[in-house]
């Protein structure tokens, strides 16, 4: 995708914030742009990583979920609150790495399920249909005859009459007995100093586990879908993936580190807060570009694209260690959101808030409408909500519309149903008007 297709689609699902879709669309087109360039020069172009800077509640955290999306690449969102120095208790920062590199095998094998599911499901019907109509055993050895040719001839007509049915799912009902078997992993932990997670290592896969066989009746259908895992399982070749995995997270990977405001002391400050420093300094060479080991190998994080996101209440981003400030060249600013936002929030994005609750009340027969009028004073009532409380930004929304429609939404089925409830501006204050005058109501309700 272009960055113009790139903003395009962000559009859809989030309003404004332009410099921000513009920063991130322009990052994820640089990844395919350094894919077409040849030799030496490719290994030399590194990332521009970004920092969104905005109040929560602005977009940050949903323009990283849509880029998800978009990327179709290995993407992993994390905290920078959950990490600690290492040599102490919590996450390293290292495991931000290896969280990619597990999500980067999952996207690649479910793209090798997609091929060879076909295949699988041939081979699936085949196995199934010598459950049903087990082929006769003939010792070794033994001469073929004519019967037997005309045997095997009726059986071959029989067995793809039986194959047409199964293919329909006339057979689903019927029971088999077949062979199932699953690992049983170890029941030893092992701690290290940084913990099992952070060593990276999986005892079941390093002990191998121990193979358990047993016989068990099912339905067709469920013995379908087992044999298909099965099958897809034994097509896979899992070197390839953990080659093409590993190779995806090192050229395409994305971590959105968001709250990394919260690893930042505020310039001057003493005590406990100082030792966030040093998970800032844990994660400049992740940043900078080294090699995490994983229990799938080694994993560079030279060319990974890094986006953090905070809000800097009390700090900025040049009260980072200046060596992290240089790793993010790209300093985005998103704006925080007005009345006017709000309408447009509530309104046209695809999964818009009006739009998710009207089809919550159509599945109770009962269709919802909002005039403008309601729109602008729930706009109205989670701006100054806002202002008089925390700013929460686009958030208020949610609990300004559960307030509103709470009633109805416990109403709906048993009184009414089969109705088209009309809201407008004056049952929006009827309702609401009493809870912005109560300051406690206001601060617990709102």
């Amino acid at each position: 995708m272009t960055p113009r297709e790139i903003v395009g689609e962000l559009d859809r699902y989030i309003i404004g914030q332009g410099d921000a879709k513009r920063a991130v669309a322009i990052a994820l087109r640089n990844r395919w742009r350094r894919q077409q360039v040849d030799g030496d020069l490719r290994a030399e172009i590194s990332p521009s990583n970004i920092i969104l800077v905005g109040p929560t509640g602005v977009g940050k955290t949903e323009i990283a979920r849509r880029l998800a999306r978009l990327a179709a690449a290995p993407f992993i969102k994390v905290e920078a609150s959950k990490f600690t120095e290492v040599g102490y208790v919590g996450r390293d920062v290292e495991s931000m790495i290896r969280d990619l590199m597990e999500v980067a095998i999952d996207l690649v094998k479910e793209e090798a399920r997609t091929e060879l599911r076909e295949k699988a499901e041939e081979r699936a019907a085949e196995r199934l249909l010598d459950l049903l109509f087990p082929p006769p055993v003939r010792p070794a050895g033994t001469p073929v005859t004519d019967d037997d040719r005309d045997e095997g001839a009726r059986r071959e007509s029989s067995r793809d009459k039986l194959r047409v049915r199964l293919r329909s799912g006339d057979l689903d009902d019927r029971e088999v007995e077949m062979e199932v078997s699953g690992r049983r992993g170890s029941t030893i932990d092992i701690f290290g100093p940084q913990g099992v997670e952070q060593m990276g290592i999986n005892l079941q896969d390093m002990m191998g586990g121990r193979e358990q066989k047993s016989r068990r009746k099912m339905r067709v259908d469920e013995a379908r879908r087992l044999l298909i895992e099965e099958e897809m399982e034994a097509l896979m070749d899992h070197e390839k993936i953990l080659a093409e995995a590993r190779d995806r997270a090192e050229s395409s990977g994305i971590v959105f580190i968001d709250e990394i405001d919260k690893v930042v002391a505020a310039s001057g400050k003493q005590g406990p807060d100082v030792s966030r420093e040093g998970v800032q300094r844990d994660l400049l060479p992740i940043v900078e570009g080294s090699a995490v080991q994983t229990k799938h190998g080694t994993v560079k994080t030279d060319h990974i694209l890094f986006v953090a996101a905070g809000a800097f209440h009390g700090t900025s981003p040049t009260d980072l260690i200046p060596e992290l400030q240089g790793r993010f060249p790209i300093r985005v600013e998103l704006t925080s959101l007005g009345a006017e936002d709000f309408v447009r929030i509530l309104q046209e994005p695809e999964g818009a808030l009006l739009k998710q609750y009207g089809a919550l009340f159509a599945s109770d027969g009962v269709e919802i409408r909002f005039t403008p009028d309601a729109v602008r004073e729930i706009a109205d009532v989670a701006c100054r909500a806002n202002e008089s409380t925390e700013n929460i930004g686009a958030r208020r929304l949610q609990t300004v519309m559960a307030a509103l429609l709470e009633p109805w939404l416990y109403d709906v089925p048993d009184e009414f149903s089969d109705a088209v409830l009309d809201v407008d501006g004056t049952i929006v204050r009827e309702r609401l008007g009493s809870i912005l005058k109560d300051e406690d109501m206001r601060q617990y309700i709102l």
